[in-house]
């Protein structure tokens, strides 16, 4: 299966903010959107990427004051992303190597979507259950 397969089951929705933004103002959009991470975009451009991580990391580092600060001055630079044609296992194995649990779909240029470990592990549960079914039904009609 693809990325797409999980983007058409999840929705396509971008949560994003400018670099510029207060970080407080991002967690108070990943608490009231019960998300782990945000895109960092200026002008339909990937800048960086704002995770649950990153938040505690700055605060434990700087404390409160850091909550004043920029977003540029905290997010994760470096963004891998995926396209809608990887494949789900592709992506698992990408994100368990890198250490991270989000990744923003990207075609031609333009931000399609993020995924998130818990897309990938619940779609993962529905095909181990579909299958679960399937083999149920084959047993009864054998």
């Amino acid at each position: 299966m693809t990325v797409r397969s999980i983007l058409d089951t999840k929705g396509h929705q971008i949560m994003s903010v400018e670099p510029s933004a207060k970080l407080s103002a991002a967690v108070k959009l990943l608490g009231e959107r019960k998300i782990g991470a945000v895109l960092v975009m200026d002008q339909g451009r990937i800048e960086g990427i704002l995770s649950e991580r990153d938040v505690v990391r700055v605060l434990g580092e700087r404390g409160a004051g850091a909550l004043d600060e920029p977003v540029s001055a905290v997010m994760t630079r470096k963004v891998v992303s995926c396209r809608e044609s990887d494949t789900v296992s592709g992506i698992m194995e990408m994100m368990t190597t890198g250490k991270f649990r989000h990744l923003p779909v990207v075609e031609d240029g333009k931000v399609v979507g993020l995924i998130s470990i818990g897309d990938i592990v619940k779609w993962r549960v529905q095909e181990y259950e579909l299958e679960q079914e399937a083999l149920r039904d084959y047993i009864k009609t054998a």
